[in-house]
C-alpha cells in the first residue's frame, strides 16, 4: 500500500491556508517542526475540555481519566519504537532535555572521553561540552567526508579504551545523512562505552526499532512527528535507567521523603519530576496512532521518492550547491544548499514572499557548516504530506531569487 498524499493533506488544516491574500502556503520547514493533523488537535481539545486533571495519586474521576490517557500515551510510544518495557519510555519536554538528562547522569570523570561527531545538532554537542567541563572528561569527535558522511576511518583513532560515551545523530538535520548506527555502535560496544542516539530526525520519518538498533539510549521529540510541542522522549535500557541517578528532584520522582533524605520512585517516574506535560503526551499518543495507521514503511517510501525528486530538481538550478549527500542513498529529506553569491537570509525572505517556508541559518549545526565553508544555508525539508508540487514551487521560487539578484 502506498501513501495517499492527497487524502493525508486533508488532515492538516494549515496546509489549506494562505500566508497572505492569494499566496498559498508551501511548507518545507519540516526538519524544524511538523504540522499537526486534525486527529492530534482533536485529542488535545478533548483532553482539556473533558478530562483535564493532574495525573497519578488522585482518586477522583478526572484524575483517573487523565492518568489513563497519559500512561496510555506511554504505551503507544513504547509500541511505536518497539521498546522491550513500557518503563523504558521517559517523557521529557524535547530531545534537548533528554540529551541533557543523559549528560548529567552518565558517570564521567577526569581521564574519561566522550565521543560525538562533527555533524551533531547543538543539542547533542553542547550538553557533552558542558559535561566535560563539569567532570574533567575530554570531548573528541568523528570528522566528516567531503560528501557529507561520517569519516569512519576516524573510528579507531577517536574511540579508545578511555571512551565512556559515544553520542551521535541517526539522521542529520543539516546534511540529511543517515548514519550507520550498527558500525558506530559496534565500535562503542567494543570498548564498553554507553551508546546514545539522537533520533529526532529519524523517528518521524522512517520509524525506529530501538531493540534492533542495539544502542543504550535514544532521544526524540514529539513536535517533529506530527505531535505537539513541549513533549519529547528518552528511551533507555531499563537495567541502565535503574542504576543511574535521577536528574531533577521534586514531586512524583520520589518514593519516600524525610528531612534526612529521599528514595526514588520506580521507572519511569524517577525521571519525571513534577507535573508532566500531560496534554502534550496525550497529543503525542494521537500522533503515534496517526503515523501507525499510515504505516511508517509507507511514510518512508514516500519521502524517499520525494527526496530523490528534490535532489534532482535542485541540482538543475544554476549556482546551487547542495551541502551534504547529493544522492538519495542513506539520506533523509532535509536538503541544505547555498546559492552562489546570495545570502541564505535573502533566499528565505524572497521565498517567503511566494509563500514558501524554508529554514535559513546554521540549523543548530554550526560546526558542520564551518566544515563545509558556509556560514549558513537554506534548508528545505519534506514530510509525509509534502508533494512534488511543493518541490516545483521551490525550484520556481529559486529561479525568481536568482533573477532578482542578476
Amino acid at each position: 500500500m502506498s501513501l495517499d498524499v492527497a487524502r493525508v493533506r486533508k488532515d492538516f488544516p494549515i496546509l489549506d491556508r494562505e500566508v497572505r491574500p492569494g499566496v498559498p502556503l508551501v511548507y518545507l520547514d519540516n526538519a524544524a517542526t511538523s504540522q499537526k493533523p486534525t486527529q492530534v488537535l482533536d485529542a488535545l481539545r478533548d483532553y482539556y475540555e473533558l478530562h483535564n486533571a493532574n495525573v497519578h495519586r488522585g482518586i477522583h474521576t478526572l484524575a483517573e481519566e487523565a492518568t489513563a490517557l497519559y500512561e496510555g500515551a506511554r504505551d503507544k510510544v513504547a509500541a511505536f519504537v518497539n521498546a522491550a518495557d513500557r518503563r523504558e519510555i521517559v517523557f521529557t519536554k524535547n530531545s534537548s532535555e533528554a540529551l541533557n538528562l543523559l549528560s548529567y547522569v552518565l558517570p564521567l570523570g577526569p581521564g574519561d572521553e566522550v565521543v560525538v561527531t562533527e555533524m551533531e545538532h547543538h543539542s547533542n554537542l553542547v550538553p557533552w561540552q558542558l559535561a566535560c567541563t563539569r567532570t574533567g572528561a575530554t570531548l573528541k569527535w568523528i570528522g566528516l567526508t567531503d560528501d557529507g558522511r561520517l569519516d569512519l576511518a576516524d573510528l579507531d583513532r577517536v574511540v579508545t579504551k578511555r571512551t565512556k560515551v559515544v553520542a551521535f545523530v541517526h539522521q542529520s538535520n543539516l546534511l540529511g545523512t543517515v548514519n550507520p548506527v550498527d558500525v558506530v555502535a559496534a565500535k562503542a560496544r567494543s570498548v564498553g562505552a554507553y551508546v546514545v542516539l539522537d533520533a529526532s530526525q529519524s523517528v518521524p520519518h522512517m520509524g525506529v526499532d530501538v531493540q534492533a538498533l542495539d544502542v543504550d539510549f535514544v532521544a526524540f521529540t514529539g513536535h517533529k512527528m506530527c505531535g505537539p510541542t513541549g513533549i519529547g522522549v528518552l528511551w533507555g535500557r531499563a537495567d541502565l535507567l535503574e542504576q543511574l541517578p535521577p536528574f531533577l528532584g521534586g514531586g512524583e520522582m520520589i518514593d519516600e521523603v524525610t528531612m534526612a533524605g529521599s528514595t526514588w520512585a520506580a521507572l519511569p517516574h524517577k525521571y519525571e519530576a513534577g507535573t508532566p506535560p500531560i496534554a502534550q503526551a496525550v497529543g503525542l499518543g494521537a500522533a503515534v496512532d496517526y503515523l501507525t495507521d499510515l504505516g511508517m514503511d509507507n511514510v518512508r517510501a514516500h519521502e524517499h521518492e520525494l527526496t530523490a525528486y528534490a535532489l534532482n530538481a535542485l541540482q538543475q538550478v544554476d549556482g546551487l550547491r547542495i551541502i551534504g549527500p547529493t544522492t538519495n542513498d542513506e539520506r533523509g529529506g532535509a536538503i541544505s544548499f547555498a546559492l552562489q553569491g546570495i545570502h541564505p537570509h535573502d533566499v528565505g525572505q524572497l521565498l517567503d514572499e511566494r509563500g514558501i517556508a524554508v529554514r535559513v541559518g546554521h540549523h543548530c549545526a554550526r560546526p558542520a557548516c564551518l566544515r563545509y565553508g558556509v556560514p549558513a544555508t537554506t534548508r528545505a525539508s519534506v514530510h509525509l504530506y509534502s508533494t512534488t508540487a511543493d518541490i516545483d514551487a521551490l525550484v520556481t521560487g529559486l529561479d525568481h531569487v536568482r533573477r532578482f539578484f542578476t
